[in-house]
């Protein structure tokens, strides 16, 4: 038959040869039904029962603790450092970096970021506030920081970030607005689906023991959008709230979790049973019979004596059997694809991985790393840092010249994530000296990789030099003044002698190759 060929079916429809298969209805298909829903319409009933149960799994999982655990320090680690890049305008050292005013900058960055000046509730330091948002993101799809302008604790900056849990803000709140506005899962946007304002619950929905429930628990305030950080990731255009990563993965482990149930419960049910005696006279008791049931003592070396027509049968327990390991292991494989981490990440398990393997799925890991980092830098770092200098301008804590007209050029900052060790040092050092001789890659990219700064690093490497020459000491590890080898370098070039025509390469001595 001819591929191209079409096939009449009952009644004037036509099918291709060539059609999707995946759109076709038939035997093995017709219980796969999808919708054509939005993601909103989507989450809206779903949201609020995936949020709960991967906070359970949260809780009481080890693989998605581990998981949550995994990508706190990967994305976050002890926290994203901060480089201010402004540069001279004019004078001498015009295009060059402004030390004194970076400095400024960082110096009272350091300061904000203390537990008592940028947190409301003075809890968390900013590091603890940017870890906690990752986990919040990962396990509940979303999470909400509202900057507040005005003073707490010993910041002179008016500014400090209140954390809200996806909680308060109600999936079950939509309509219009006063304003003429709508309102999807409490989120209020605009005929472009730009957030407005969000409604948020004045106290958390779930306080039950604390008296947060009824009437006081329903009210709403309206806040609106340049106050709030939203942080979630999007899956498709026009979504407005958060879906947990684990969303795909609950029922794999939910399974998982009852299988390892039922094998830990069978295996103590068989341990507990030794074996069965069994009586031809249903009525004899005999001796060491209490409430119905024979009470027999086993030690080692007993031989014991049964009665006339008893029979010992012995029981050989099945369980644990040797299903449950690569069961577990096929199982998590499906999770760690689903949450995105790499399997030897999730399980902790290298016992069915080389070198090779664990080597490429730990740099498949830190690729996800890296985009995370960079994720949450340009919607949260960037933008609280913007508001906070313009903050710190205003309550004259920063002096800065012209910050009134041209702001982008003190907002222009580095932010230096976590880095990683080397794998493999020796390999891996190399090929970076030979990208950075080579102009693929600068000083800088290498340092920044592995988590440094490389502006703190020459500024350090040259306190240690001048030290070691005050003290009058000499290390391997400057090359001006010793070699590969530990031999000493030459400190001086010898200097050409002018009585010595040999010397300086002229007159009659013999000619010198001169090599650059």
């Amino acid at each position: 038959m001819n591929p191209l060929q079409l096939v009449p079916r009952e009644g004037p429809t036509l099918v291709g040869k060539r059609a999707y298969t995946g759109a076709q209805f038939g035997r093995l298909l017709s219980d796969w039904v999808a919708s054509s829903t939005s993601q909103d319409a989507e989450s809206r009933m779903a949201i609020r029962v995936l949020r709960n149960r991967v906070r359970d799994l949260g809780r009481n999982n080890d693989y998605v603790v581990n998981a949550l655990r995994a990508i706190q320090n990967n994305t976050i680690g002890q926290g994203v450092a901060l480089q201010a890049q402004v540069k001279r305008k004019r004078g001498p050292g015009s295009g060059k970096l402004d030390l004194d005013v970076n400095q400024a900058i960082e110096t009272a960055w350091q300061r904000w970021k203390r537990a008592d000046s940028c947190h409301t509730a003075g809890v968390l330091s900013f590091p603890e506030i940017e870890r906690l948002l990752v986990r919040n993101v990962a396990e509940s799809g979303e999470i909400f920081v509202r900057m507040i302008r005005r003073n707490f604790g010993r910041s002179p900056v008016p500014l400090a970030l209140e954390i809200i849990e996806a909680d308060l803000l109600d999936e079950n709140y939509n309509g219009e607005s006063a304003e003429g506005n709508q309102i999807r899962m409490g989120v209020e946007v605009n005929e472009w689906f730009r957030p407005v304002a969000y409604h948020f619950f004045t106290q958390h929905p779930g306080d039950i023991q604390f008296g947060s429930v009824g009437n006081v628990a329903q009210r709403r305030i309206r806040v609106p959008a340049s106050e709030v950080i939203h942080l979630f990731t999007t899956d498709r255009p026009g979504q407005t709230r958060g879906i947990p990563w684990f969303a795909s993965a609950l029922t794999r482990l939910r399974h998982m979790t009852g299988y390892e149930e039922a094998t830990v419960i069978a295996a103590r049910a068989s341990a507990c049973q030794m074996g069965f005696i069994e009586t031809p006279d249903p009525e004899f008791e005999g001796d060491g019979v209490m409430a119905g049931e024979r009470v027999s003592q086993f030690e080692p070396g007993r031989i014991t004596t049964l009665a006339p027509g008893e029979k010992f049968t012995a029981f050989n327990p099945t369980q644990p059997s040797g299903l449950l390991d690569p069961f577990m292991r096929y199982m998590l494989r499906g999770v760690s694809a689903g949450a995105g981490v790499s399997y030897e990440t999730l399980s902790k398990d290298y016992s069915q991985s080389n070198y090779s393997s664990s080597r490429l799925a730990l740099l498949d890991d830190r690729d996800t790393w890296r985009q995370l980092q960079q994720w949450i830098i340009s919607t949260f770092h960037q933008r609280v840092f913007e508001q906070w200098l313009q903050q710190a301008v205003l309550s004259n804590v920063l002096n800065l010249p012209s910050y009134e007209t041209q702001p982008e050029l003190y907002e222009d900052v580095r932010w230096l994530p976590r880095g990683w060790q080397w794998i493999d040092p020796s390999k891996e050092i190399t090929a970076y000296k030979t990208a950075v001789r080579s102009g693929f890659m600068t000083v800088t990219d290498v340092v920044a990789q592995n988590g440094g700064d490389f502006e703190e690093l020459a500024h350090t490497r040259q306190r240690e030099v001048e030290l070691c020459k005050e003290l009058d000491l000499v290390f391997d590890t400057d090359p001006a003044l010793v070699d590969m080898k530990g031999q000493e370098q030459p400190s001086e070039q010898p200097q050409p002698d002018p009585a010595d025509p040999a010397s300086s390469g002229q007159g009659g001595g013999k000619a010198q190759d001169v090599v650059a």
